[in-house]
């Protein structure tokens, strides 16, 4: 990352605003917003297929389920952070990956500008490009900063999404049992 135009960026926006970049409270916020952008994009120099270098044989091949991951992201349109839990799960194919590495997959993808439709499929994509289960499905739920603090203004509302790929998809059961496992 440019921290150096990051600062600039946030520089411009606070004299855009009317603010006073030199006042006191002011003085270390590019350098603050910077640093934290270094954490919160950080996903966008990171590859999922890390997590699912190590795998380990598995007989037991019913559903694996990793739910009330908690993520934060930010909303590629507006800048304000989304918030909230995704829950993953496949079917193994005779192979597992450790439980860590779901909810580190989460992050790779909720750690950049980001729109929920599209982490809901990039999880779900990486987890069935690496494991090669028989099926995967992923649930995310999330609040948007921008519905509650701009825009209609609705605090609480939550967006939920959906995938299912493989058996998920072909076996409505299976759905079914996903979602009462998530409740």
């Amino acid at each position: 990352m440019d921290s150096e135009k990051i600062k600039e960026g946030v520089r411009l926006i606070l004299e855009g605003i009317g603010e006073d970049t030199e006042r006191e409270g002011l003085l270390e916020t590019p350098d603050r917003i910077a640093r934290m952008c270094e954490q919160i994009f950080g996903g966008l120099g990171q590859d999922a297929s890390k997590h699912f270098e190590k795998q380990f044989h598995a007989t037991n091949n019913n559903i694996v389920i990793e739910k009330d991951i908690t993520f934060y992201s930010v909303c590629e349109h507006h800048l304000l952070p989304f918030y909230g839990k995704a829950h993953v799960a496949y079917i193994p194919n005779e192979k597992v990956a450790g439980l860590s590495k779901l909810a580190r997959t989460v992050e790779v993808f909720a750690r950049r500008p980001q729109i929920q439709e599209n982490m809901t499929a990039q999880i779900a994509e990486a987890v069935e490009k690496y494991l090669e289960p028989k099926g995967v499905m992923v649930m995310i739920e999330a609040e948007h900063m921008c519905m509650t603090m701009r825009g209609v203004q609705k605090p609480g509302t939550k967006t939920v999404t959906t995938i299912t790929k493989g058996a998920f998809a072909d076996d409505y059961s299976l759905q079914q049992t996903f979602m009462q496992m998530v409740k």
